[in-house]
This record gives C-alpha cells, sequence and structure tokens, in this order.
C-alpha cells in the first residue's frame, strides 16, 4: 500500500470542525490567495518520494455539481516528479455535500470510477495545455461512464 496524500485549502486548517480532519490525513496546505509555493514545493517532495497526491484539478468544490474547467499546475507537478497522472471521476459529492451547506448530508450515494493512468513518459511528451486537455477529456469520459452506469 501507498499513502496518500491531499492538497487542502489552507483556511481548512484553521476551521475548527475539519482541523483535526485535515491534520490526521496529513493533508497538504495550499495559499490560494498568494502563490502557494510551500505547498506546491511539499506536494513535489512527497511525488518524488513515490508518494501518492490527490489533486482535484478544478481547484474548488463545484457551485453547481458540473465539472468546472480545470485549472493547469497539477501537470507541471506531475512533469517534474516523474509521476503518473490517475484520471478519477467523483459522482454524487455534491449531492451529498452540496457548496453551501455546512454538514454533510448522512445519506446517498458517492461513487467514484478510476480511468486509464498517463504514464510520466506520456505526460512528458505533451506541452502542458495538450496534458492538461487530455486529463479533462479522460475524468469527463469516466463521469460520463458513471452516468450511464446509474442509469
Amino acid at each position: 500500500p501507498r499513502r496518500m496524500n491531499y492538497l487542502a485549502r489552507e483556511t481548512l486548517f484553521r476551521f475548527g470542525p475539519f482541523r483535526w480532519l485535515i491534520q490526521s490525513l496529513d493533508a497538504i496546505a495550499i495559499d490560494r490567495e498568494g502563490l502557494g509555493l510551500n505547498g506546491i514545493k511539499e506536494s513535489l517532495r512527497r511525488l518524488k518520494r513515490g508518494e501518492m497526491v490527490l489533486i482535484f484539478p478544478e481547484g474548488t468544490r463545484t457551485p453547481d455539481g458540473r465539472i468546472q474547467p480545470f485549472r493547469p499546475g497539477f501537470t507541471t507537478l506531475a512533469v517534474r516528479s516523474g509521476a503518473a497522472i490517475l484520471p478519477v471521476a467523483i459522482d454524487g459529492a455534491f449531492q451529498a455535500w452540496p457548496r453551501r451547506q455546512l454538514l454533510p448530508r448522512l445519506s446517498g450515494d458517492i461513487r467514484v470510477l478510476y480511468g486509464e493512468p498517463i504514464e510520466p513518459q506520456q505526460a512528458a511528451a505533451m506541452d502542458e495545455r495538450a496534458l492538461l486537455a487530455e486529463v479533462e477529456r479522460r475524468v469527463r469520459q469516466c463521469h460520463d461512464e458513471l452516468r450511464r452506469l446509474k442509469a
């Protein structure tokens, strides 16, 4: 088994109910107001050690349940560290915990589907825009498949 690391916005480390959870996950703080260099450097260190880092490429929770445009940055981390990118789709998270709701609902299904990984040599051979587009395409494809399986 390999350790999973999570990126979390820095403000969650100060929010009482989540502080314990975030710290117990050994999450990596990302300062979204500034450059966030400390979090990026720590993510790169962990990736180079062979650890997995879970990054939500949209940068925030969806306001409406739909996939939002992907933000660049995670692709640079993957290429610089030599890590593979594993596209993952999550369906039902918005319904379980809408963005403006303080606490999650205690019922509902959240389903996850893993796509085919983009290996380090594939990622390194693409420019950043093409890689970002390919990851987004694969995540959307997985999401569509989850929706079809649900029907």
